[in-house]
């Protein structure tokens, strides 16, 4: 079996941190039991390029469970985990190629590997491989069944891709699932994201100024968990609706060049490019910390901040580099990526115990599929969608009402009123 990772050594570490994770993950569990059973995903081939994390780990094994022959890449460089690499590659049997910090290269090299042997379903981190399959690897594209996409940032890139007839196999948004952004992006983006700024640089937040750039379901959970710490929040959107939820949720909104004035702590969590760039830069204070949260490191202009510094001072802490731009200090985490996977842990298993039981059922629809779906991106099924919801809340012993009949008929009917 081939696979890449960087410390065999680690593998015994791995599996303890697989099982730590597996046992906060109750709906894939069930998962995982009922594909154990089935086999839905049997002799499907499956190319998956995400952050090779434990809670990942269940979930690749969940496929494994179901029939499938899995391979696993990272969907990021700084993202991987290498104790968990070793233990999927050496304990659990499933080709892994990733290692924590990969250049570029190495990064392709891993991504063409996961699809050296063909692919019948992807499922991504960010649309890098249903990109690589679209513009050098088109010959897999008649065999293809699908794919999933977990990420803001791939569902945009798929939506861009679809609009302009260029995606040729069809893939579920799963980002898009309310079991998905609406607990995955806002709590666990909203954790992990300070876990890993106070973990970086031990820094106090309560009394800061905290601006977060996006008011998407990550920033909201971003600003929310801020706020809760004692930092005072700043939001900055381009979109008019959430600009104004986020001022009736009690934070103050404004441009990004009047917030880089005040700003001690700065994430972007919007999927775009250049949010953080020179303009915002020169106008910064002293010792200003900056940061994503977001999928791809284009949120924050590094070379721009690069082009203004005239010293450089690297890994002054584990993923703090120091800018000098005109006397004044400012430090950037964890190379501009997403700074909650490359300076911490990522989401706790709990919140990913939805995102990726969804994934593996979204999978699993597009394998048993009697007759091949059409390009396109697609949304998670509401049945998928409850299932997940009813199997979470009965893991954490809660019940909730029914409706009676007389409810039912109630609010089929039109006829009642004043």
């Amino acid at each position: 079996m081939k696979y890449d990772i960087q410390d065999a050594s680690l593998r015994e570490q791995g599996v303890k941190r697989i099982q730590w994770a597996e046992s906060d993950m109750p709906v894939l569990q069930q998962v995982r039991t009922q594909f154990k059973k089935q086999k839905p995903l049997k002799g499907k081939k499956i190319a998956a390029c995400l952050h090779v994390t434990a809670e990942t780990a269940n979930l690749v094994r969940t496929l494994k469970e179901g029939g499938a022959e899995v391979a696993l890449c990272a969907s990021n460089p700084l993202s991987t985990q290498d104790p968990v690499a070793a233990a999927l590659a050496l304990e659990y049997g499933i080709p892994t190629f990733a290692k924590k910090g990969e250049d570029r290269a190495t990064f392709f090299k891993h991504l063409h590997a996961v699809i050296e042997k063909g692919v019948h379903l992807t499922m991504d981190d960010g649309a890098d491989l249903v990109s690589t399959i679209h513009t050098e690897r088109t010959d897999l594209i008649p065999q293809m069944l699908g794919g999933t996409e977990e990420t803001t940032t791939g569902v945009i890139r798929l939506h861009a891709m679809a609009k302009d007839g260029a995606l040729k196999f069809p893939v579920v948004a799963v980002n898009d699932a309310k079991t998905k952004n609406m607990f995955d992006n806002r709590y666990g983006t909203g954790q992990s994201t300070l876990d890993s700024i106070v973990r970086a640089t031990d820094v106090l937040l309560a009394g800061r100024t905290f601006v977060v750039a996006g008011y998407g379901w990550c920033g909201k959970g971003l600003a929310s968990r801020a706020r809760g710490m004692g930092a005072n929040v700043v939001v900055t959107e381009i979109d008019t609706i959430k600009a104004l939820e986020a001022v009736m949720d009690g934070f103050r909104v404004m441009p990004m060049e009047e917030a880089a004035r005040i700003g001690d702590i700065f994430c972007t969590v919007t999927g775009n490019t250049s949010v953080l760039d020179k303009r915002h830069f020169s106008l910064m204070k002293d010792g200003v910390i900056i940061c994503n949260a977001g999928h791809f490191d284009v949120e924050i202009n590094i070379p721009q901040l690069a082009s203004m510094t005239k010293t450089v001072r690297k890994n002054i802490r584990p993923f703090v580099d120091e800018y000098t731009v005109k006397g004044k200090h400012i430090f950037l985490l964890a190379d501009g990526r997403l700074v909650n996977l490359a300076a911490a842990e990522g989401h706790p298993a709990s919140v990913m115990d939805m995102s990726f039981a969804t994934q593996a059922l979204a999978c699993e629809w597009m394998a048993t599929q009697k007759i091949k779906l059409a390009p396109g991106v697609y949304e998670v099924s509401e049945d998928i969608e409850r299932m997940v919801a009813r199997t979470k809340l009965a893991s954490m012993n809660i019940a909730i009402d029914e409706l009676t009949k007389e409810q039912k008929k109630y609010l089929d009917s039109w006829n009642e009123g004043t």
